[in-house]
């Protein structure tokens, strides 16, 4: 899969498992992985960059004398999610094209 698109699934994906419920890293690796592949390496850039353009929040919980940090999806998350399902029904379309599903004139 071209990288691009996969980081971008990837994001979605992350928020999606955030819109059911607050989450931590650990968690939302189990929970994507579920769906999509996905590494550390790979979720905390996309957790920084989703919080960074406020699509998602942070705070610290003590857990077992460490520090668990929980992410918590925004408003302007929620509407992300919402963009990426309008613009899915353009990609399903293309994929039908592509396949020869669609009756074209």
């Amino acid at each position: 899969m071209e990288s691009q698109l996969k980081r971008g699934l990837l994001e979605i994906c992350v928020l999606a498992t955030l819109r059911n419920s607050e989450s931590y890293g650990y968690k939302i690796i189990k929970d994507v992985s579920d769906v999509i592949p996905i590494s550390e390496s790979t979720l905390y850039p996309i957790l920084k960059r989703l919080e960074a353009n406020n699509c998602v929040t942070s705070y610290s919980v003590e857990h077992n004398s460490r520090l668990r940090k929980y992410y918590k999806i925004t408003d302007i998350g929620l509407n992300k999610i919402q963009e990426f399902l309008i613009d899915w029904q353009v990609i399903s379309n293309a994929h039908k094209y592509i396949l020869g599903d669609e009756q074209h004139e």
